[in-house]
């Protein structure tokens, strides 16, 4: 197990800085000059040249790329070049929040999505498999953002369940957890359903039956603890998509995490937040796709790694 992972590990590198390439091209060739929205429209040349010196931007590409990297192996993502303060510092103080609100999407829609896809399938071919059909379909093609501003107004605006916005009680995260897990929870279901009905229609499961072992005993021991390797892999995909998706969901419900800040920093030309924060985002995206692979053999006794 230890040789995998560290073999998993060494696979994810040039993933990692291939993110470090793309983000810091994308970001440079974006439209704007950082340091003359720094400067104010009315500096004079000379105070926005000082501006440019401070912060690197006036040295060529290749220059700027190496020192990115070097600062970057030693820990340091630079400072903002909006509040002047460290990366390091915002990450710290705003990532926590992502967490919690992909913490609580991700549960919203296990919690969910498992049980409504073993029920239609259970079911299949009747009116409660198609309702369940019918909903995930709805739930994959809702966008987020919509439904989110429905949600504030029907169950914040108008019966006052629920605080607007921002972030504190165990009420605010509510509604912006059930926002950003809608898709994954329609995801997570038809992935179960379809899961389940192909293990439902394997041969154990027929024996079980034959045997006279009760129905539910053999949905949950025997059908639904081989169909959640698949459904894990979703689970795990969707867990990483749901903090760099939750940029939206933050930005709706002035939710204080890592996408509100990415979006605060692109509108000003923040490069080092931008490039720290996507950075962010696409390592955690890597580390759960990893843990996601360790947990497999957990799941399913017939899995090992050598």
């Amino acid at each position: 197990m230890l040789e995998y992972t560290l073999r998993r590990i060494l696979i994810a590198l040039p993933a990692i800085f291939g993110v470090i390439v793309v983000v810091f091209a994308m970001v440079r060739l974006a439209p704007g000059d950082p340091a003359v929205l720094l400067a104010g429209e009315f500096a004079d040349q000379a105070t926005i040249e000082r501006i440019r010196e401070r912060f690197g931007l006036d040295r060529s590409m290749p220059e700027q790329f190496a020192a990115f990297v070097s600062n970057l192996a030693q820990g340091d993502l630079g400072r903002s070049t909006r509040t002047n303060r460290l990366v390091t510092e915002d990450l710290a103080q705003f990532f926590p929040n992502t967490l919690e609100l992909a913490f609580g999407a991700i549960i919203v829609a296990l919690v969910i999505g498992i049980p409504a896809g073993v029920l239609s399938a259970v079911k299949r071919n009747t009116w409660v498999d198609a309702l369940v059909t019918f909903i995930a379909l709805l739930g994959v093609s809702m966008p987020v953002f919509w439904f989110g501003l429905l949600a504030i107004l029907f169950f914040s605006v108008d019966l006052g369940w629920f605080p607007v916005a921002g972030r504190g009680t165990f009420s605010h995260v509510v509604l912006p957890a059930i926002t950003l897990g809608v898709s994954s929870t329609a995801i997570i279901a038809r992935m179960t359903r379809s899961s389940m009905l192909e293990v439902l229609d394997q041969d154990y499961v027929r024996t079980a039956r034959a045997k006279g072992v009760l129905g539910r005993t053999t949905i949950i021991k025997h059908a639904l603890r081989n169909a959640l390797v698949p459904v894990v892999t979703i689970g795990g995909l969707e867990f990483g998509r749901l903090m760099a998706g939750a940029v939206l969901t933050e930005t709706v419900f002035t939710w204080p995490g890592v996408g509100r800040l990415l979006v605060d920093s692109i509108l000003a030309r923040d490069y080092p937040v931008v490039q720290g924060a996507v950075l962010l985002i696409a390592v955690s995206f890597i580390v759960v796709n990893l843990l996601v692979d360790l947990i497999y053999g957990l799941i399913d006794p017939r899995i090992r790694y050598d």
